[in-house]
């Protein structure tokens, strides 16, 4: 007999039927409410891409690593990202579910799978959250000190720390998890506001720096380098490639390289914008468009920041723990440092409040599977998870405050480039097991880009710290732990999910549950006789018939049907 993938059982693989992924109703499993348009994910984007690290990342590769080499290095990071970026688009414009990777895992790789990555996800972004409130308060009080403003003797020990608690920390995480609890739209019209302010900022970084380019600083080519052997320095802070080559030189070619990684991890969170699908007005189309817009934006602004920097100035003469300040006090422009610090500011803000969002989406889908608690699918009066939004802001706030998180900033990037691999290689496994499944944007040359994503991601978690994989091997144990207790028994895949399915009181529309709509009827139930629910899973009829293979009523017209013969 022919086992079934889709088939609820008590398989670790067990599947989630491709039309489950997005809701055979409604496009939706839950009707989330729908604000953001193209042009508000390309804002999304930028808010979480852009931070205080385009004013600092490639001044600080410059002075160490790469030289003006160090523009190449963005040209080939933005590449990078790029094939990740075609591969989400391609997964999205076939899935768009707040779930994004662990959705996309979930129907081409199977439960385990997928609550590896919903799981590394979570450890992203909720240490993400707390990592940026923390670097959001020392450049807030760097600002202040910058400005000369006095701040009182009780409280000017609470904030720029370290680590401990940190009242300015306190204060941004508190207002943007409330700002995110009140729903996408009262979050996007803050988030595009704050954006206009950063990039009118980056817009005078660009213009002022412009006013003192001298092409002669980039033709001071510098000779490569050797470094210290790594076989000398602590194993646990090696890189893995570190620890496969031993000496590396810096500058030259191997420099622009050996820069490339820590360039690549500055773009990262154009994945966030995959989760806000179910909010998206025609997300077939719009979705990826706006991930691929707000990415080749994001390039082409760090691109212009970091030619700007190296111009300005002869990269030897860069400090890189405050590389573009040090340039324009170079050249005499002094008050330029002021318009750095604010859009520094204004940079980590909207990082955090696209991560708050990111994170809850995640956790959402989770929970409406049943791998999480249930309540934390539930819908507020706003129509947003709210319940999810403040338990994870609460765990971002204890962690930020309690931990030294500034030291596990690689812990958010592995759990990143986890997400990465699979949705690249789950390109090329939907291509060979699901070909026919509609899409509206595909991934150029198959299956060479999906295969270029795999490598160039490989490559870059090879460069994260053996400390970083022992950390997130840690992390995956509890994950493990977890599912087997809790996530694999409370699956809706899991037999006698019919059963546990959620009730019309659990704040979600009653005719988007998993298993239709109720009949209506007297109190006590319908009159008649009802057939009983089997234990093996949903009853004959849950469902309505699937919809006819062809264009999904918000996409556009087109061929559809999967690879080879359907191919274009």
């Amino acid at each position: 007999m022919r086992h079934d993938p889709y088939a609820r059982s008590t398989s670790l693989l067990r599947r989630l039927p491709p039309s489950e992924a997005t809701g055979m109703r409604t496009g939706s499993r839950h009707r989330l409410i729908a604000v953001y348009q193209r042009r508000d994910l390309v804002v999304l984007g930028l808010g979480v891409m852009i931070g205080a690290g385009i004013f600092t990342i490639a001044g600080r590769q410059a002075a160490s690593v790469a030289g003006p080499g160090v523009i190449l290095s963005f040209m080939i990071a933005g590449i990078c990202s790029l094939l990740a970026a075609f591969c989400y688009a391609e997964l999205t414009s076939t899935m768009p579910a707040s779930g994004s990777a662990y959705t996309f895992t979930y129907v081409i790789f199977g439960e385990l799978w997928a609550w590896v990555i919903g799981w590394a996800l979570i450890l992203e972004m909720v240490l993400a959250a707390a990592v940026v409130s923390r670097a959001w308060s020392l450049i807030t009080a760097q600002m202040l000190g910058d400005l000369n403003v006095r701040v009182p003797e009780p409280i000017a020990g609470m904030i720029g720390q370290l680590e401990g608690f940190d009242l300015l920390t306190l204060v941004i995480l508190v207002l943007l998890i409330g700002i995110v609890a009140l729903g996408a739209r009262f979050g996007l019209r803050t988030l595009w506001v704050i954006v206009i302010a950063k990039l009118i900022a980056i817009g005078g970084v660009i213009v002022v720096g412009a006013l003192h380019f001298d092409a002669a600083n980039l033709a001071a080519i510098p000779a490569p380098a050797t470094t210290a052997s790594e076989g000398a320095r602590d194993t646990l802070s090696t890189t893995i490639l570190g620890l496969i080559v031993g000496d590396t030189t810096n500058f030259g070619w191997y420099g622009i390289f050996a820069a490339t990684p820590a360039i690549a991890f500055a773009y990262i969170g154009w994945d966030i914008v995959a989760t806000a699908a179910e909010e998206t007005k025609e997300p077939r189309r719009n979705v990826p468009q706006g991930m691929i817009r707000s990415l080749m934006l994001t390039t082409v602004i760090y691109i212009a920041v970091a030619l700007v920097m190296v111009g300005m100035v002869d990269y030897r003469r860069i400090d890189p723990d405050a590389p573009l300040a040090t340039a324009f006090r170079t050249v005499g422009e002094d008050f330029m440092v002021h318009v750095i610090n604010i859009g520094g500011v204004l940079g980590l803000t909207t990082v955090i409040l696209v991560v708050l969002v990111g994170q809850t989406r995640i956790v959402f889908s989770m929970a409406r599977d049943g791998l999480l608690p249930r309540g934390l699918s539930k819908l507020s009066r706003w129509r947003a998870p709210s319940r999810a939004t403040l338990v994870l802001g609460g765990f971002a706030l204890v962690l930020a405050e309690t931990v030294p998180v500034l030291a596990l900033e690689q812990l958010v990037v592995i759990g990143t480039m986890f997400a990465f691999l699979f949705v690249s290689a789950g390109v090329i496994a939907m291509g060979q097991t699901m070909p026919d499944l509609p899409r509206s944007f595909r991934a150029p040359l198959y299956p060479v880009v999906p295969a270029l994503s795999v490598a160039a991601t490989l490559w870059l978690m090879l460069n994260l710290q053996v400390l970083t994989w022992l950390a997130f091997a840690a992390w995956m144990a509890v994950g493990l732990l977890v599912y087997v207790v809790y996530g694999r028994r409370h699956s809706m895949l899991a037999p006698g999910a019919y059963e546990r399915r959620p009730r019309p009181d659990d704040g979600h529309p009653p005719d988007t549950h998993l298993g239709g709509p109720r009949p209506s009827g007297p109190v006590g139930g319908p009159t008649g006789p009802q057939p009983r629910p089997h234990s093996g899973g949903l009853p004959p009829g849950a469902y309505p018939p699937p919809r006819p293979t062809g264009h999904p009523p918000d996409r556009p017209s087109g061929r559809s049907g999967g690879r080879g013969r359907h191919r274009r």
